[in-house]
């Protein structure tokens, strides 16, 4: 007994300092596994949110692509049709031109200054509907395809919902049926409403650049592109910034009363649809700084494209070696109707569709806006 007592006396300190060790080794192995198993956890709930993530970007990917081709097999063929049939009623030459011909026929039919007149106003409005048909098919098919990314961004949330990606994209409503089908119908303003404000805004700017041309001048391919682009560039200049905007989106006067002095839309105000939201936000769109730069890229692409038509450059003369302005008006009447041509047909809908920067701003626009 006194040996054990010796011996726990001897020993004590290091018994007590082994036992310490141990329990402390214990102890932090015990942390050691609790951390383990966290991380593996958290490592483990990374991995599925990766996947998740992909997941989400492979349907992100292919709900844009999709909505590419409702824009291109859809809604812009419907528009498009109609915008082409409006252009040609009110922007008809063949009143002029019968006149024209039936004084070529009876030349006691027309005085000199009659003529001069006739080929006066038959100069203004074939520059006119041309410039117009140029115009009108690159930003509406340009419109037509923020509309399609506004509206799939909301119907996308249906889609990111459903793999519990909600907190991605907001907590925007989701759109009701008659809202999409109004949203979309809204195409048809330029066509319905807005052709006239744009057809008499564009003919005083073609009046004004050509007020110098004579019939008897002679025009090449340099020349014609550089009265195109005058024209654009006073229509563009007249007026307040972005004017050209209310020939493509109406001014709805609910939308003012409910801006807040801060300059942007209550949302929640009462009376504020789902389709007013859509048109807020395709309003602040079109008026973007990036948005009149991708109309401008585009429409010097259809000018570059519609000035080597074969319809200019063939026939006896052609504007490589220059032709006097009288005889380039009818090969202008010719072209026009092909530049509003159905989208399948349209070589300058697929030009504006293959500008790199035209898929780099709805490619960001969208994905801009689906991560909002």
């Amino acid at each position: 007994m006194m040996s054990l007592r010796d011996l726990w006396r001897r020993h004590r300190r290091k018994v007590l300092v082994t036992v310490g060790v141990f329990g402390s080794g214990y102890f932090l192995y015990y942390l050691y596994d609790a951390h383990r198993r966290r991380l593996t956890d958290l490592e483990r709930e990374l991995a599925s949110d990766r996947e998740n993530d992909e997941l989400i970007k492979e349907q992100m990917q292919d709900h844009f692509e999709n909505i590419q081709r409702i824009a291109d097999t859809t809604t812009l063929p419907h528009a498009m049709h109609y915008l082409s049939c409006r252009i040609a009623d009110d922007l008809d030459l063949s009143h002029l031109t019968d006149r024209l011909m039936k004084g070529k026929g009876q030349p006691n039919s027309l005085s000199s200054s009659e003529k001069l007149e006739l080929w006066d106003r038959l100069k203004i409005l074939s520059f006119t509907r041309m410039v117009v048909s140029i115009w009108a098919v690159t930003v509406l098919s340009l419109y037509i395809r923020v509309q399609v990314n506004i509206l799939g961004r909301h119907l996308y949330i249906d889609t990111a919902r459903g793999l519990g990606s909600s907190h991605l994209l907001g907590d925007a409503d989701l759109i009701e049926r008659d809202d999409q089908q109004k949203y979309l119908g809204s195409a048809d303003f330029l066509a319905n409403y807005g052709l006239p404000k744009l057809i008499s805004n564009m003919q005083m700017a073609a009046t004004e650049v050509l007020k110098v041309k004579r019939l008897r001048d002679s025009f090449n391919t340099a020349v014609l592109h550089q009265t195109i682009m005058q024209i654009l560039d006073m229509f563009h200049s007249m007026g307040s910034p972005h004017h050209w905007v209310e020939s493509l989106i109406p001014e709805d006067p609910r939308l003012r009363k409910l801006a807040t002095t801060s300059g942007s839309y209550n949302t929640n105000s009462p009376g504020f649809t789902q389709f007013d939201q859509l048109m807020v936000e395709t309003r602040e769109v079109l008026s973007s700084a990036e948005f009149g730069s991708v109309v401008e890229i585009s429409l010097k692409a259809v000018v570059n494209a519609l000035v080597e038509e074969k319809g200019f450059q063939s026939g006896g003369g052609n504007l490589t070696s220059g032709m006097p302005l009288a005889r380039l008006l009818p090969r202008i009447a010719q072209i026009c109707p092909s530049v509003v041509d159905e989208p399948s047909k349209n070589k300058f809908i697929q030009i504006i569709q293959g500008v790199p920067e035209v898929g780099l701003f709805f490619t960001l626009l969208y994905a801009n806006m689906s991560t909002s």
